[in-house]
């Protein structure tokens, strides 16, 4: 080989090295890294099925009221579950814990049993059709239709029966119970169970949202929160979500929303279970006295109970730090002044969370943090919440207010 073919070798070996050497720098890059990177996540975010889309809601800046306060007053956007609510939380953790204790095994033509007012048990439907389980619920009959119109096309059976306390026999709930016992009884293989979820009086209710919601706020306001705002149906939400943040926010104050006809609020400011439209001679409607569906009560179940604890000669110490009472006719503006205003079509216990937040930034003043949970969307309620007929016969004219002054202001700290 002459010298100019050496020449030509070497000059190729040169460019190869030299376009080796420019590769390596271009593949690392910041970047081109950050570019790999967000393929790997997005390759590696594929759900497993229904259950892999439960949870990991984001956080909504509810723009009109933090405007309004100068507050950051932030929805936890739990109606973006795959079942609408945050009920799909605890569908698939109680579940879940049943099939981890032996108490389920899917395809053995086991029954999932739940007494609820309607979320709770859309969501078990949908867990339990992904799981290879069947489902039956009981629901007072005076909720809105669609709920159960939903039950019944995830192949749910829907028993309704007569609104009635928690201490007679045909209570909802109660009567849950006793179909679960008997399904269970009636089993020749061995195999087939009934499983009575209890969402009321379980502690893996508030333990579900203390493992996942609450840690899910904490990661997404950087651990930046100054209140926390909710109702209470089970209690589960609002006792796993407070339990978390105590512990891992300083200084985080956490409020109850409750809806008129409920005793909670007073229980929580006054340490008496209490409620005006209770007084003999003034209920309108069974149980709680609202149009509001989901939220509020006349008793403690076992996780809104684990909020509260003996303070020796004190009294009993409690961790939420007040509570607002919400009118049926603020959380029915609300939830129309959000749709006007901001866009967001909501239910009526997130519409009550949304006025109990509005109070609460008002009271803590600009500047402040403030997250409530947007648990369900209005969709399943048409017939009722959002029936502008219906609201404006049970005395809530649904007119859109025109501004956030005309809204109560009626939180009351704890003591």
């Amino acid at each position: 080989m002459d010298s100019r073919s050496h020449m030509c070798v070497a000059a190729a070996a040169a460019a190869a090295i030299a376009v080796a050497a420019w590769y390596q720098i271009w593949v690392a890059l910041p970047w081109r890294r950050r570019r790999h990177q967000a393929g790997s996540e997005r390759a590696g975010s594929v759900a497993h099925g229904v259950a892999g889309l439960i949870g990991n809601t984001p956080l909504v800046r509810i723009n009109s009221l933090s405007e309004a306060t100068g507050c950051e007053i932030l929805g936890k956007a739990e109606y973006l579950n795959p079942g609408g609510s945050s009920k799909d939380r605890i569908a698939l953790y109680l579940v879940e814990q049943a099939e981890a204790a032996g108490a389920l095994e899917p395809h053995t033509g086991s029954c999932i049993f739940e007494g609820t007012s309607g979320s709770t048990g859309i969501s078990l439907a949908m867990v339990a059709r992904a799981k290879g389980y069947n489902c039956h619920i009981v629901m007072p009959s005076d909720q809105a239709i669609e709920k159960a119109q939903l039950l019944e096309r995830y192949g749910a059976v829907v028993e309704r029966v007569a609104p009635c306390s928690i201490v007679d026999r045909n209570n909802f709930v109660n009567v849950a119970r006793r179909r679960a016992a008997e399904f269970t009884r009636s089993d020749t293989t061995g195999r087939r169970r009934g499983f009575f979820v209890d969402q009321f009086e379980t502690p893996l209710n508030a333990q579900a949202h203390f493992e996942t919601t609450g840690p899910e706020v904490v990661r997404q306001t950087g651990g930046r929160i100054d209140a926390f705002v909710h109702g209470s149906g089970t209690g589960g939400t609002i006792a796993g979500v407070t339990h978390c943040l105590k512990q891992r926010v300083p200084g985080v104050r956490c409020y109850l929303a409750d809806p008129q006809g409920s005793g909670l609020a007073n229980r929580v400011n006054h340490g008496v279970m209490f409620a005006a439209t209770e007084r003999e001679g003034t209920r309108r409607r069974q149980q709680v006295d609202t149009l509001v569906e989901g939220v509020g009560l006349n008793r403690l179940t076992r996780n809104f109970a684990s909020l509260f604890r003996r303070a020796g000669a004190d009294g009993e110490a409690c961790l939420l730090d007040g509570a607002v009472a919400v009118s049926d006719q603020d959380a029915v503006r609300m939830a129309r002044w959000l749709m006007a205003a901001d866009g967001l079509f909501l239910g009526s216990s997130s519409a009550i969370n949304c006025v109990a937040a509005l109070n609460v930034a008002r009271a803590l003043g600009p500047g402040h943090t403030i997250v409530t949970v947007l648990a369900d969307g209005g969709q399943r309620h048409l017939t009722k919440f959002w029936d502008d007929e219906a609201v404006a016969a049970l005395g809530c004219p649904p007119v859109t207010p025109a501004s956030l002054d005309e809204f109560d202001q009626t939180l009351e700290r704890r003591g």
